[in-house]
């Protein structure tokens, strides 16, 4: 009997179910259903005269852009897997990525010719092509398209950042996104009316998730190429979308934008992901009548594995809520399972989760045992079960002996009236072993002072947790999907 699990493949049978439904909206245009599979099995036919055979892997750096998600699916279609690959990355790391990945062809496009030229000195043997070339190939006639999905297959690779070493290649199986898309409608449910708002990278666990649902659900998805929080605004209030993705700096953008103006009774979701976000954004949320549902999750989750439900979402300020209906979640303290409100390690399992790193079989074996992924946050679950995010175990600041979190010093700094944003790392100090610094971004027209954000600080935090040093700066370092690069800021002191 073969139990191998199989489901038609996903586009081809959305396009079928639903061909006239619009799809993708880009730029003001849209493709339905239909138009996206059309789109992917002509872009199919030209990808297959670049020698790509089914089980190859195909790197891809392409920004967001209605074309790269038909890139995507046409490989799919081809039974490649996909390397997702950074844009923000240097050729350098590209070019590392790529070997490691063994992949046998670059896919690109104009916009990173100065990377792509790098990486073409250093790889003359790998194959690169950029998408506008493409135009002019005639395709491949008779093509065979992957009718199906086997779960168990790679589909795509992508690359932890990492805080240090070599980043390590995640692999997402089909089975891993399927769960991943069944396991977040469970939770928030699904309309007709649904426009999914997406503003993160789709080389990134993030944004890419948001595709996978697009087919899955038969569901509009707008995009565009960079987040502005004027248009997100914009789109939820004039044109129809009831769910966007963001993290903590594209929330602090869109409040300030937003004003004194509210969104709709239409607009349901706003998933708010990247790590824990300062309680008085949330109430600010809740003030203004947004739906905020803080989630969790991780590139090895393939996205969220925890996040709040619905009707939650105003009782558990500052929760990212319960493990999702197909996941697990626990927190281990010494190699036990912690009691409620003692924080300890996140312990996650569930089919969205990863089997592994690429060509890292040590690695894979110290994060993944008898299925659970130690994920190295840190966190706690209260008696109800709904779970805490405290912080990264790599960002904790030990100081005098005490555990001291940047995220919960970073929400009492960002609560200041004067404070825009704000990020906390440790330094290395002789007396206390390390002691907090906070940098600041403050809001414009607002003067700040050292000494006005520690007096603030200490009516709210034990001294210990007080940043020792404040420093003022203009813009803190993100990473493509706007979460906060801590390991920046320790590199700056350092400087």
């Amino acid at each position: 009997m073969n139990t191998t699990e199989r489901l038609p493949n996903w586009l081809k049978k959305r396009a079928m179910l639903s061909p006239h439904r619009p799809a993708v909206e880009f730029e003001g245009k849209v493709l339905t259903f239909r138009d996206l599979d059309l789109q992917a099995e002509q872009m199919a036919a030209k990808l297959a005269t670049q020698n790509l055979k089914r089980g190859d892997s195909c790197a891809v750096l392409i920004r967001n852009h209605k074309d790269s998600v038909i890139i995507i699916h046409a490989l799919f279609y081809l039974g490649v897997k996909i390397v997702m690959l950074n844009t923000r990355l240097t050729a350098a790391e590209l070019i590392w990525q790529l070997c490691d990945s063994e992949a046998k062809l670059l896919l690109s496009e104009q916009t990173f010719f100065e990377k792509i030229n790098e990486i073409q000195s250093s790889m003359q043997e790998l194959p690169i092509i950029e998408k506008e070339a493409l135009a002019s190939i005639s395709g491949v006639e008779g093509v065979p398209i992957l009718e199906e999905f086997d779960l168990s297959d790679t589909a795509t690779i992508m690359y932890t950042s990492g805080t240090t070493g070599n980043p390590k290649g995640v692999i997402q199986t089909f089975g891993n996104h399927w769960w991943s898309a069944i396991g977040s409608v469970l939770n928030l449910g699904l309309t007709e009316q649904d426009s999914w708002y997406c503003a993160v990278p789709i080389f990134h666990i993030s944004g890419l998730s948001i595709f996978m649902r697009n087919v899955i659900y038969g569901m509009k998805v707008v995009l565009v190429e960079k987040f502005n929080e004027a248009e997100a605004n914009q789109m939820i209030i004039e044109n129809g979308v009831t769910i966007i993705s963001v993290v903590t700096a594209m929330l602090n953008r869109m409040l300030t934008n937003l004003g004194g103006k509210r969104y709709p009774d239409s607009f349901r979701c706003m998933l708010l992901g990247g790590g824990p976000a300062p309680k008085h954004m949330l109430l600010e949320c809740k003030e203004k009548g947004i739906p905020v549902y803080q989630t969790y999750g991780m590139t090895e989750t393939s996205s969220q594995i925890v996040t709040l439900s619905p009707e939650d979402s105003l009782q558990k300020i500052g929760s990212a809520g319960k493990a999702l209906f197909p996941s697990q979640l626990r927190i281990e303290k010494d190699g036990m399972e912690a009691e409620p409100n003692q924080p300890g390690e996140i312990v996650v399992k569930g089919p969205n989760v990863t089997e592994g790193y690429l060509n890292r079989k040590e690695a894979t074996g110290e994060t993944i045992k008898n299925g659970w992924l130690y994920t190295g946050d840190i966190g706690y679950v209260d008696e109800e079960g709904f779970l805490f995010v405290m912080d990264r175990r790599s960002d904790l600041i030990i100081s005098g002996g005490e555990n001291v979190y940047p995220a919960e010093i970073e929400a009492v700094v960002g609560s200041h009236p004067s404070v825009f944003e704000v990020g906390v790392t440790g330094l290395s100090d002789e007396a206390w072993g390390q002691i907090a610094v906070a940098f600041v971004v403050g809001k414009p027209g607002h003067v700040l002072t050292e000494q006005e954000i520690i007096e603030h600080c200490l009516t709210r935090l034990a001294s210990y947790k007080v940043p020792k040093r404040i420093i003022f700066y203009e813009e803190l370092p993100r990473n493509a999907s706007n979460k906060l690069l801590r390991r920046e800021l320790r590199k700056r002191l350092e400087d």
